[in-house]
């Protein structure tokens, strides 16, 4: 059985692998391990590499357990995050940011969402998320190799940063007097979402310049993080849309 260690630098599943293997930006693989069907169409993209072929138990046994591989892995170094500068210049359109969410399948899923919607990228605290690899690849289905990555050290300062460069941050709570909808309508937005079970830390909280909750006819209590972050996602891209089209 794989250690957290070993399997920490493992990509699996075949969106994830053949996205990283198409992405000029990820760091040579240092193995790559296919069933003999997937080998071929992996040589087909990048005929460079070597590719040691194995059966789905021998795949399967250098990953965690339960880990869906669908016949391919690979050991690669992390992608290198951006830089918030960089990602901050110029302010115009949306970026999401990630206050202590941990479960690597929703950061992989929002990722995918992000990717989907358009979003100039996304921001995660440095100490509290999860690896950029493994299972959130996988749920990211290759957005991960898509969307600018920032770990950042202090959100509440990347927020004062952000907003020195004309962000305008929005945090999703559930208690904010405004509602998701009549407030994203400044050209360059921050989304920011909570942890999935405290929501937004308060000193990260006060740093938002608008708190605002997406309005639930029927009453639920609350969303799950990653399908809070795609309601957000397409309200964002659909108002700046209609901005931009003139409707």
């Amino acid at each position: 059985m794989a250690s957290k260690e070993d399997a920490s630098g493992w990509l699996w599943g075949w969106h994830a692998v053949e996205a990283a293997l198409k992405n000029p930006d990820r760091p040579k693989p240092d193995l790559v391990l296919a069933t003999p069907e997937r080998a071929k169409t992996i040589a087909a993209i990048r005929p460079d590499l070597r590719v040691e072929l194995a059966d789905n138990q021998e795949i399967a046994r250098k990953l965690p357990p339960g880990a869906s591989h669908q016949g391919v892995a690979l050991r690669t170094p992390a992608l290198e995050g951006v830089s918030l500068h960089d990602l901050a210049e110029p302010a115009a359109g949306f970026i999401l940011m990630l206050d202590q969410v941990t479960d690597p399948q929703n950061v992989g899923a929002i990722l995918r969402s992000a990717a989907a919607f358009g979003a100039r990228g996304v921001i995660i605290q440095d100490r509290h998320a999860p690896p950029l690899g493994g299972a959130l690849a996988k749920a990211a289905a290759g957005a991960l190799e898509r969307v600018p990555v920032v770990r950042a050290v202090n959100l509440s300062r990347a927020l004062e940063t952000l907003s020195e460069a004309g962000w305008v941050s929005i945090g999703l709570d559930s208690q904010g007097q405004s509602s998701l909808g009549d407030v994203v309508n400044a050209p360059a937005m921050v989304i920011v979402l909570g942890s999935e079970g405290e929501g937004l830390r308060r000193l990260v909280a006060e740093h938002c310049d608008i708190l605002a909750g997406i309005p639930m006819p029927g009453h639920f209590e609350s969303l799950n993080v990653a399908s809070a972050a795609a309601i957000a996602l397409y309200a964002t891209a659909t108002a700046m849309g209609a901005r931009v089209t003139g409707e």
